[in-house]
């Protein structure tokens, strides 16, 4: 646990403080299990009555919800984001000291910057640049001629194929695979001839990228994740999409490939795209939708249906599948009421 007093957590994350500057903080919890040596945070009115029975030492709150809490608390106009810098001061992990495990199979002409650290097992293929303070922890495979930048985190078992580029700060969970073959087959009319994948996969500054998600090199141009991407576990990025920057991908998505995503975009989990559609910037996408054309305006999208009680929804297939026929009954009675108006009296 790292000790904080609550005055010098406000000044160190740049809040106001209501209560006892001399308040002992040992570290954050839910407010749900939270008690008085803990900083909790509401960051969702849906959790007040969570807050009224709360035993925690402070927390963190909007000045709008400061009447529902008696307590120390910490103002901030957006809670969560005041959380998530706390977080990382009290984040324990000791740091990757610089160095290179004996058992690390390096190519000789590989450039290694400062205070870089490679874990046990790591292989690193010729023309490879590894800038300063970046991590590279046991099991990982970089290519020939990757390039990352200052401070990239690889954690264990990640995969680089050869001509990656990473920009500065970025972070890849165990199992991920950047640079693989894209999913390019031509048929022969008796079998599939594999189209060789000639581009890279370029990833920009502050890119976030969760375990065991594959992002596909390019099949001529290059597969590119523009600055500040985050993207969750098991997401399928396929050859040549373009991602804008800040766009968040959340859990098993899957993009096809020669799409286009805009910047600042949402696609929530479960989300399929087809292939060569473009996606304008500011869109969000809930989830299990699947996109089968392009969106140009910003807004919220969905497809498919809610769900319901299972006796409910199997009424609901049944009117699904009877659709054809009941709109070709409604077009046959318009068709005789029009008749039946043409020829009435007058």
């Amino acid at each position: 646990m790292t000790d904080w007093r609550l005055g010098a957590l406000a000044e160190s994350l740049g809040v106001e403080l209501r209560g006892d500057p001399e308040r002992p903080i040992v570290g954050l919890q839910s407010l749900r299990d939270a008690g008085p040596e803990h900083l909790s945070f509401l960051a969702n009115t849906r959790y007040t009555e969570a807050l009224r029975q709360s035993c925690a030492g402070a927390v963190l709150l909007r000045p709008s919800d400061l009447a529902l809490w008696s307590g120390d608390a910490l103002l901030s106009d957006n809670p969560y984001a005041a959380y998530a810098r706390a977080s990382h001061l009290f984040d324990c992990r000791p740091p990757r000291p610089p160095g290179c495990h004996a058992s690390a199979v390096i190519a000789a002409d590989v450039v290694i910057g400062a205070g870089v650290h490679i874990g046990a097992q790591v292989v690193i293929g010729a023309g490879a640049v590894i800038a300063d303070a970046c991590v590279i922890e046991a099991g990982c495979v970089i290519g020939e001629n990757c390039h990352l930048g200052p401070a990239v985190h690889l954690a264990p078992r990640v995969v680089l194929y050869p001509e990656v580029r990473l920009g500065a700060r970025v972070r890849i969970q165990s199992g991920s695979v950047l640079g693989g073959d894209g999913f390019g087959f031509a048929h022969t009319g008796r079998g599939w001839q594999r189209i060789a994948q000639l581009g890279r996969v370029v990833v920009g500054d502050d890119v976030d990228i969760g375990a065991n998600t594959c992002i596909d090199r390019g099949a001529l141009g290059d597969t590119v994740l523009e600055e500040g991407v985050i993207i969750d576990n098991q997401v399928q990025i396929a050859h040549n999409v373009h991602i804008g920057a800040h766009t968040a991908i959340a859990a098993c998505v899957g993009i096809s490939g020669s799409t286009r995503i805009g910047r600042h975009c949402v696609l929530a989990g479960g989300v399929g795209l087809v292939g060569h559609i473009e996606i304008a910037d500011g869109v969000h996408i809930t989830g299990m939708s699947m996109i089968t054309k392009s969106i140009s305006a910003p807004g919220s999208y969905s497809s498919g249906t809610a769900f319901e009680p299972s006796r409910q929804w199997k009424k609901t297939a049944v009117r699904l599948r009877q659709l054809e026929s009941m709109a070709e009954r409604l077009r046959r009675l318009e068709a005789q009421v029009s008749e039946l108006q043409t020829t009435a009296p007058k």
